[in-house]
């Protein structure tokens, strides 16, 4: 027997991240019953976003144009990169801090089980960016993962070899916490990363 078409709808909804089986099916339902408008509008957005929406050429960041709102705005220091893994954590780095360099976005981190290399991250582009001299400052905000610390010294290690100076960004306590309720890991981070008052 063939799938039906709201079969496929809740197969389709599926490949969003944290939905399963359950949530995709009461999506399909309440956009079938509920606003088929903004279905037709979101399917429509969904159609030219995948055909619009590229990588900025000297970035890495998702844009419609050829380079992207931090690389082509001339106020932003081209002498400053902060190179990160995921594109929300440029949006999470942009909003919440003064930050006003620019970006390089890997799209994930160092993996050989995976089969993730050097190129995959696009980091034979940022050799080259680096080679440009334009950049004299990194900083590194790659997640605290292994896979992530392992990316960061690759990194440091190009940037190093350049003359470029690497800076990463502290790890350690979130405001607000209590130290007794930190995990080992956390805490021996914070505090190997002291700072003078």
């Amino acid at each position: 027997m063939s799938e039906s078409l709201l079969d496929e709808l809740v197969e389709a909804l599926r490949c969003l991240p944290g939905v399963g089986p359950k949530s995709a099916q009461r999506m399909a339902l309440h956009l079938l019953q509920r606003d088929r408008k903004g279905a037709a509008h979101l399917g429509d957005v969904m159609s030219k976003a995948m055909q619009r929406i590229s990588h900025c050429e000297m970035c890495r960041i998702f844009t419609e144009n050829t380079l992207c709102q931090w690389c082509s705005d001339a106020s932003r220091d081209a002498s400053q990169l902060c190179v990160v893994e995921n594109p929300a954590d440029v949006l999470a780095i942009d909003k919440a801090t003064d930050y006003n360099g620019q970006f390089f976005l890997l799209l994930g981190h160092l993996s050989p089980l995976d089969g993730v290399g050097p190129k995959d991250l696009g980091l034979d582009l940022l050799e080259t960016r680096l080679n440009s001299g334009a950049v004299k400052e990194l900083t590194l905000a790659t997640n605290p993962t292994v896979e992530g610390l392992a990316t960061a010294r690759y990194v440091t290690k190009l940037a190093s070899d350049r003359q470029v100076q690497v800076l990463q960004i502290a790890r350690g306590l979130p405001m607000g916490s209590e130290l007794e309720f930190a995990d080992g890991g956390t805490l021996s981070v914070a505090f190997s990363q002291r700072t003078p008052v």
